[in-house]
């Protein structure tokens, strides 16, 4: 006697279906030539060696990976700032915003996350807003785990007038192993909350600077999700005026 019913199979590919989008996530555009590259380079090293070649195979499969472009559901309220990348936080200090986004010279807290090599590379922006500047700086490429990161490597940053009012800041920092930023914004775009802006290649940092008097929610060593784990909070609406 044959058991199960005719529904047995169609949950077996369901369960195989769920397990695959467990895994298996999207690719970004920008990783399909690198995948590409490292196939190619695959299929010459089994030529020549087959261990080699299943080395090759091993680093195909990071390089797409690596590029993984998987989709976050960031929290709800226009007041919340989020982690605009993948990885750990390093720093969480005072400190003026680069000079080229034309803020006020003024220190502000400054919260910086570290992406890793086997962190998703994928920037997104920290809040709803517009974007009013952005300016590309290059520099040197010290480890970004450095505090003087921030302030000599190569670097790409966008100011952002959010929605809920007060301006701030993210940098994309170059590092040791990170040679390409890429951003797909321009100045003038409006941004919703986890919306990709660019992505990083191959591990490097994130600075977010925080509006004057906000606090974050987040401690060095936490592990973030980008687009979705909880920066900080801007607070409850200004209000102009009083009531009488």
């Amino acid at each position: 006697m044959r058991g199960g019913g005719p529904d047995l199979p169609l949950a077996i590919g369901d369960a195989a279906v769920n397990m695959l989008r467990t895994f298996v996530k999207p690719m970004h555009r920008e990783g399909v030539r690198f995948v590409a590259i490292f196939a190619a380079v695959s299929v010459f090293l089994f030529v020549l060696l087959p261990v080699a070649g299943w080395i090759g195979v091993g680093l195909t499969i990071w390089c797409y990976y690596f590029f993984r472009d998987p989709e976050r559901v960031p929290p709800s309220g226009e007041r919340l700032v989020v982690s605009p990348a993948d990885g750990v936080v390093s720093l969480i200090e005072a400190a003026v915003p680069p000079p080229e986004l034309e803020m006020p010279d003024t220190a502000l807290t400054r919260v910086s996350i570290f992406m890793n090599v086997f962190n998703c590379h994928i920037n997104r922006a920290p809040a709803a807003g517009t974007i009013t500047h952005i300016a590309y700086r290059p520099g040197k490429f010290f480890n970004a785990s450095l505090d003087k990161a921030s302030a000599d490597n190569e670097r790409n940053s966008l100011r952002i007038r959010s929605q809920a009012g007060p301006d701030l800041a993210v940098v994309q920092i170059a590092g040791l192993v990170a040679r390409r930023i890429v951003c797909f914004a321009v100045p003038g775009d409006a941004v919703s909350t986890g919306e990709r802006f660019g992505l990083i290649r191959f591990g490097s940092r994130l600075d977010v600077y925080l509006p004057d008097g906000v606090k974050p929610k987040v401690f060095v060593g936490q592990t973030m999700i980008a687009g979705e784990t909880v920066i900080a909070d801007l607070g409850p609406p200004q209000r102009i005026g009083t009531v009488a």
